[in-house]
């Protein structure tokens, strides 16, 4: 037996067939962490920082009709970092299917977690150097770290139908998120003192921004040590071969059995689409804070801190409205209150931080809820040991397939030079994301994935 077997088969909890309600409440608390963990970056790097930050710098770098040249390529300044978020997107989809096609050959998560947490985390930590006209240097941090966190959370998520009961998961699913938010909003409170205090610290703004950079990817790492000890390996299916060969063969293998769920797919398509609205409005919010609506960073701060405390009660509030109402049915009305969030934040006022915050407060109430019960709902309709290949569509829907709607926005910026027009064009996400959903028979999908139907879904 060799070392990595046996690191397998060390007895550090029950076997799958004998796991009890205590070995998984165990797990599922370890399991709540890597969110606790991660979400520090994808709050106070992506949604408050970067996006700003590498602006200015690609701005400072410019020529005189404001464009920087990467490779011999005009790009207007504003539109790097939506660029770079798609790039960064395109390799997620490259590497996500392998990562969940060797989960499930292998039964070994937990190293691959490791890696891609831990890669991702470095990249975070080393945008403390980015200063001067380093534009280039940030958008590659930028791709490494927003791609290795896609890749991670596909084997995060796909622990959730092998640590929960369905009729668990909704609740798991939104605690998550709830740990997530709150560490998010407890880094942006440190964050905000930093960055409001920062000539009492001896410190730059640009050094306080690079500092609150830099501890989202240490935070990242310290706190990812939890679920890597609490959560376990399962044994593999039989029959499965070498994960990284096969890695390819298994993403077309895994394509046809999805052929053999239309249903599932059905679902995954709506989710793609109304997704996509919601991680450009989550990475563009604060670009659009600062460029079009000329508020400073410290209201920037604020709202997102607004956000995540709203949000930990919109999680826990809409999976209990899950529990009378379902999740389909709860998801479908957030959506609608999505549509109407775009539509205000077109009209609204510059200089005027109120309706901004205002704007916030509602993205918090339905952030979430929304995608967690949408993870949730997805676990239903996963065929039993198949969970890291399906999970591994979900997270190409979910943050690998959201290169469209940041695109869109760039684009749109680069030929009108306006923000409201590329936020505007995002409406069409979510009213097609809702027909799509409202289309899927849920019920029918769980069942002919060969998974018990819940008494509410």
């Amino acid at each position: 037996m060799n070392a990595e077997t046996a690191d397998t088969a060390e007895p550090t909890g029950p076997t799958e067939e004998s796991d009890g309600a205590a070995s998984r409440r165990r797990e599922q608390r370890g399991w709540y962490f890597y969110d606790f963990a991660c979400s520090v970056y994808s709050t106070s790097v992506l949604t408050v920082f970067i996006g700003p930050y590498l602006t200015s710098i690609a701005k400072a770098a410019a020529d005189a009709d404001g464009f920087v040249h990467p490779f011999g390529i005009p790009v207007r300044a504003g539109s790097l970092f939506p660029y770079a978020i798609s790039v960064s997107v395109v390799i997620a989809v490259i590497l996500m299917p392998l990562a969940g096609a060797a989960a499930d050959r292998t039964g070994r998560k937990k190293p691959l977690l490791a890696t891609a947490a831990y890669v991702g985390a470095a990249a975070t930590t080393g945008m403390f150097f980015l200063d001067g006209h380093r534009y280039l240097l940030g958008a590659f941090l930028l791709i490494v770290a927003n791609a290795s966190v896609s890749v991670s959370m596909v084997l995060y998520n796909a622990y959730l139908p092998q640590i929960a009961e369905p009729d668990e998961r909704d609740a798991v699913s939104s605690r998550g998120w709830a740990f997530g938010y709150t560490s998010g909003a407890f880094v942006l409170v440190l964050n905000l003192v930093l960055y409001t205090g920062h000539d009492s610290f001896g410190l730059s703004e640009s050094d306080a921004v690079r500092i609150c950079l830099a501890s989202a990817g240490v935070w990242w790492g310290a706190f990812t040590i939890v679920p890597l000890r609490r959560l376990r390996d399962r044994k593999a299916a039989p029959g499965g071969e070498g994960a990284v060969g096969s890695g390819w063969r298994q993403l077309l293998a895994t394509l046809r059995d999805m052929r053999r769920h239309p249903l599932t797919l059905s679902f995954l398509l709506a989710y793609l689409v109304y997704n996509d609205g919601v991680q450009t409005v989550i990475s563009q919010a604060s670009v659009y804070g600062s460029e079009e609506l000329g508020l400073d960073q410290t209201t920037l701060i604020t709202a997102v801190l607004l956000v995540q405390v709203l949000a930990v009660a919109g999680a826990l509030g809409m999976g209990r409205l899950a529990r009378t109402y379902g999740a389909k049915r709860t998801i479908l009305g957030s959506l609608v209150v999505w549509t109407l969030i775009l539509l205000a934040g077109y009209f609204l006022p510059a200089g005027e931080p109120a309706f901004f915050y205002a704007l916030a407060a509602a993205i918090g109430l339905v952030l979430g809820g929304s995608q967690a019960l949408s993870r949730s709902l997805f676990s239903h309709l996963v065929p039993r040991g198949k969970e890291a290949e399906y999970f591994s569509a979900y997270e190409m829907s979910d943050r690998g397939l959201s290169w469209l709607g940041p695109l869109v926005f760039g684009l749109a910026y680069q030929l009108t030079g306006s923000y409201r027009d590329a936020i505007l064009s995002l409406v069409v996400f979510f009213a097609l994301g809702s027909v799509l959903l409202a289309r899927v028979p849920v019920r029918r999908a769980v069942a002919a994935a060969g998974n018990p139907v819940p008494e509410r879904i």
